[in-house]
């Protein structure tokens, strides 16, 4: 039974977390929030980090119950994010590793909401569908790859969405997609917005660049309020999410469909998605929404899971990557 630390820290979230054998013991987490019309930069989120990343190891180990010597391993985000605030969470992770003589795991990010997913869910085999500030990708696993089968062209949905809560200065806290989404839900007119999906890909940079040459002058005539534009943004964003997921689901077969990241705490998006699959006789899995924000016990978990099969890290290849595709990480534990 492997007790793994975790440390997540890729975005605006750092976060701590205890995991034993599948079971989450502690999950400490803390958000650098930035005023409204911001978003947020590398130094200064990696100076947040920096700030409070001890507290939460000092809170996640003290909720689980256990000392330093009761560790098997210290798992840290290895990428793919933001560079000053990756770099903060792995050297405190490489300090503590070696502080306390324990393993070090460098952890994929992507991969972490993935195995806590299949951890917490009933899909020990899903399609997944990533969605989050940073990522959208369509996910199947084959050969020891997670693979990407279709992904974002350019932005990633979650950024998409950010940048309209930015242009219509919409405040940060708890975050700028949780109150797009409830603004969304008093929107009654949909304005047509591109909607562009090749193959199992989707683009989001055509929607997005119409939306800040309109936005303006939509508000200015009363032709369509914040709500408006919010609703026709998921509406349309979501739909594209919808086709090539459902595109997958017909390649691979697969009987369940795991929603991970960020965005997967949309409850329109999962009506949306719950509806397609319904149609195609598969069973939709949301991750809980602890879970689907950037946190340190999903790298725990992807920690546990790398550990059990000796894939640990050596310090001399601990270092940080910002663009770490989850297809290049051998998945040694899964057959």
């Amino acid at each position: 039974m492997p007790t793994v630390l975790g440390l997540e820290g890729s975005a605006n979230k750092v976060g701590a977390g205890v995991v034993r054998d599948g079971a989450v013991l502690s999950n400490r987490r803390a958000t650098y929030v930035t005023p409204p019309g911001h978003g947020f930069a590398p130094g200064p989120t990696g100076r947040h980090h920096r700030a409070v990343v001890l507290g939460l190891v000092r809170a996640a180990l003290s909720e689980a119950g256990v000392e330093p010597r009761d560790l098997d391993g210290v798992a840290f985000t290895k990428g793919p994010g933001m560079g000053s605030p990756l770099a903060v969470v792995a050297a405190v992770a490489r300090t503590l590793a070696q502080l306390w003589g324990r393993p070090l795991l460098a952890v994929n990010h992507c991969l972490g909401h993935i195995e806590m997913g299949r951890a917490l869910g009933p899909a020990p085999d899903p399609l997944v569908l990533y969605v989050s500030g940073g990522n959208t990708q369509v996910i199947a696993y084959a050969r020891r790859r997670y693979r990407i089968l279709g992904e974002t062209l350019d932005v990633a949905v979650g950024n998409c969405i950010d940048r309209l809560a930015r242009l219509l200065q919409i405040p940060n806290a708890p975050s700028p997609g949780y109150n797009v989404e409830q603004l969304a839900k008093r929107g009654r007119r949909l304005v047509p917005l591109p909607y562009v999906v090749k193959g199992l890909d989707v683009s989001f940079s055509g929607l997005l660049s119409h939306l800040q040459a309109v936005t303006p002058k939509l508000l200015e005539s009363g032709e369509a309020t914040p709500e408006d534009l919010c609703f026709s943004l998921q509406e349309t964003a979501f739909a594209m999410l919808a086709e090539v997921t459902e595109r997958a689901l017909a390649l691979t077969r697969a009987r369940h469909l795991l929603l991970v990241g960020g965005v997967a705490c949309n409850h329109r998006l999962q009506e949306m998605l719950q509806s397609m699959c319904r149609a195609r006789g598969a069973e939709l899995c949301p991750v809980d929404d602890r879970y689907c924000i950037d946190n340190g016990a999903m790298i725990a978990q992807a920690g546990c899971e790398m550990l059990r099969v000796g894939q640990v890290t050596e310090l001399s290849q601990s270092g940080i990557t910002q663009r770490y595709r989850t297809d290049e990480v051998e998945v040694m534990w899964r057959d």
